[in-house]
């Protein structure tokens, strides 16, 4: 009996000494992980609070102000607005001013006229209006703590799937990312959407495991967030159904084998998904609904302006702004490239892998490929020891590359290839496929102790190299390019904001102050006005050089050297690079050549523009921003410039001329 009760309390005391290993454990791992997230913090909040506004953030604070102040989603309504509206909350806490009497505001009631207006709206709330360096501090601040908050979330789906080390590991990769380093804290649209699209994709995989009404709910929720983040969250719906064929071909731990029993397995747990998709559009609506409830219903002009008709017109007004957008970025989505030296008319295939492959630290790659070595290994040699990823994480494990591949197929297919920004999704997701890899490595030393000590050493020295990676290019992350750019410049290899999005402005200016440089003739990426960013500059187009440039320092944007502008012929002269290789600063020779001559710039027939437009959109921006007063006409103007350029150009249908005029 003795004996007996001897055993049970060392039963008891043993469980409770494991459990309380398991709590240190456990606390010890996430101080390492926010650890991890400070340092994140440094780099990234570091690199921002120095950069000048870059291009999209100009239109959207200003709108995200704008929502909050005057439940007007008239401004920006090519992007849904939770994004701004979070950058925009500590900006109206702090009483942040816009003028509404402004003709950037009262000219931009319809749909293109806004579009245009945005640019100047954005930057008078920047510049005009408020101090320019603290608005634009301040709204930074929310989309680094979404960030942050992004990479807890990796932290502890990473854990679940491949254990504390396993949640160490995706982190540090997470963390050291130049992408995630460059865009995180800007106030745009793709970290939030990486955001919600994770959690939605980890939520829908609990719906499949455990169909019940919080499961739904919660995943209503979040995934309500990525489509009010940004109309590629529609991809998701893509995810859930290519998950749900894979469930016929290869069934999940717990799905019944015989036909009756799995398809009523499925029809449960798509019942319960459609619920929670309603009930996410339902809060889409409801978040349109109280944004826009103070807007014009004018655009719905033809359901008529009587008593019966306003009230309709306004139940219907938030789908018809999503709709109307959605279908904007889908009919613009066709954008000019430029890739390895070669511009293209179009988006192509290999863009993102290209882009991927240059823009990822070498630690990162590493990781990659030797995770898949060891699954051919352990394939090969059928190790059974331990499970990479756990039985009950399964299914999460399934939807989550599953997802990689439905989101990195449309991105191989989308014609909109810019900026490795557009690949965040996936790219979080490839992170997240490093879980296992610390299991695999135990795998393999429970086979050949040896080679298992060796390759865990090696992955501990390629997780070491990507932080290592990051601490060593701060702050200059935008223009990152690894080895395997063979030392050929960022210019010459990708574009847009690979490279240069008019975040380097200050170095810029440093290096004026270093020169004695009084005022300086700019070529900049940007629809802003650079000169109240940077006094002393002025528009300028490398192509068109004049005599009294001669001998003079000029600023040019890197993108501006071989993709949006051709002035390759500068780099001859004595030049200096800025902001890690984002801007160059040249002095022009005395005197310049002439035009087509040798080391002179290009003749007119071999001039570019930026985006591929037929005249230079940034003087027309400028123009609009130090003369609002042309906003009325500004949309008409800017189409019969691109009529008079393409002149076989189809008419608008007539409700999008009603829009223009």
């Amino acid at each position: 009996m003795k004996s007996m009760d001897f055993g049970e309390k060392f039963g008891r005391d043993g469980n409770l000494s494991l459990r309380v290993r398991e709590r240190r454990q456990w606390a010890a791992f996430s101080v390492a992980a926010a650890g991890l997230l400070f340092l994140m913090a440094l780099l990234a909040g570091g690199a921002a609070w120095r950069e000048s506004e870059t291009v999209d953030e100009v239109a959207h604070i200003g709108a995200g102000v704008s929502y909050l102040q005057k439940f007007d989603l008239r401004l920006n309504g090519e992007h849904p607005p939770l994004p701004k509206i979070l950058a925009a909350l500590p900006l109206i806490l702090r009483g942040t001013h816009a003028d509404y009497s402004d003709i950037s505001w009262t000219a931009s009631r319809r749909y293109f006229t806004a579009y245009l207006g945005e640019w100047a709206f954005g930057e008078y709330v920047l510049t005009k209006w408020n101090d320019r360096i603290s608005t634009l501090r301040w709204s930074r601040l929310p989309m680094l703590l979404l960030t942050l908050a992004l990479g807890w979330m990796v932290f502890v789906y990473a854990r679940r799937l491949g254990g504390d080390w396993g949640g160490l590991l995706c982190l540090s990769a997470y963390v050291s990312t130049p992408t995630f380093l460059a865009f995180g804290p800007l106030v745009h649209t793709d970290l939030a959407v990486t955001l919600f699209s994770l959690l939605a994709l980890w939520r829908f995989a609990e719906l499949w495991q455990n169909p019940n009404g919080k499961n739904a709910a919660v995943f209503a929720v979040v995934l309500a967030g990525a489509l009010l983040s940004k109309f590629t969250a529609g991809i998701l719906f893509f995810a859930f159904g290519a998950f749900t064929l894979s469930t016929r071909w290869r069934p999940v731990p717990g799905q019944p084998t015989t036909n009756p029993e799995a398809r009523a397995w499925r029809r449960k747990r798509w019942r319960t998904t459609l619920w929670g998709i309603l009930a996410a559009a339902i809060l889409v609506y409801a978040f349109y609904f109280v944004f826009s409830v103070k807007q014009s219903s004018d655009v719905l002009y033809l359901l008529g302006h009587g008593a019966a008709a306003v009230p309709m017109r306004r139940l219907l007004m938030p789908p018809m702004l999503y709709l109307r957008s959605a279908l904007f970025v889908v009919g613009t989505s066709s954008r000019s490239t430029f890739l390895l030296g070669h511009g293209y008319a179009h988006g192509v295939w290999f863009y993102f892998p290209v882009v991927f492959l240059l823009k990822s630290a070498l630690g990162f790659l590493g990781l990659l490929v030797l995770e898949m070595a060891l699954v051919f290994w352990s394939k090969r040699h059928k190790a059974e020891s331990v499970e990479a990823v756990a039985a009950e994480f399964a299914i999460h494990w399934r939807v989550l590359w599953v997802s990689l591949v439905v989101f990195t197929c449309f991105c191989l297919l989308s014609q909109m290839d810019i900026s490795i920004r557009h690949f965040s999704v996936p790219l979080l997701l490839v992170t997240l496929l490093l879980a296992p890899l610390p299991r695999m490595i135990e795998k393999l030393h429970a086979s050949v102790p040896m080679q298992g000590r060796l390759v865990g050493l090696l992955a501990a020295a390629l997780t070491l190299s990507c932080l290592l990676t990051a601490v060593h290019t701060y702050p200059y992350y935008f223009p990152y390019i690894n080895a395997l750019g063979f030392g050929r410049p960022a210019y010459f290899l990708v574009n847009d904001s690979n490279v240069d999005w008019n975040q380097s402005l200050p170095d810029v200016k440093r290096f004026m102050n270093q020169h004695g440089v009084q005022k300086i003739e700019l070529d900049y990426y940007a629809f802003n006005d650079a000169a109240t960013s940077l006094p002393g500059s002025q528009l300028w187009d490398c192509q068109m050089p004049t005599g009294a440039d001669a001998g003079q320092w000029v600023a040019v944007s890197a993108n501006m050297i071989l993709d949006g502008h051709n002035c390759r012929w500068l780099l001859q002269y004595e030049h200096e690079a800025l902001a890690g290789g984002s801007m160059y600063a040249v002095r022009l020779p005395v005197p310049i050549p002439a035009a087509g001559a040798a080391g002179g710039p290009p003749q007119p027939s071999a001039f570019r523009q930026l985006g591929g437009a037929p005249f230079d959109t940034r003087v027309f921006f400028r123009d609009l921003i130090r003369h609002p007063e042309t906003l009325p006409h500004a949309a008409k103007d800017i189409r019969a410039k691109y009529n008079a350029a393409n002149p076989s150009a189809k008419p608008l249908p007539a409700v999008l001329q009603h829009e223009m005029e």
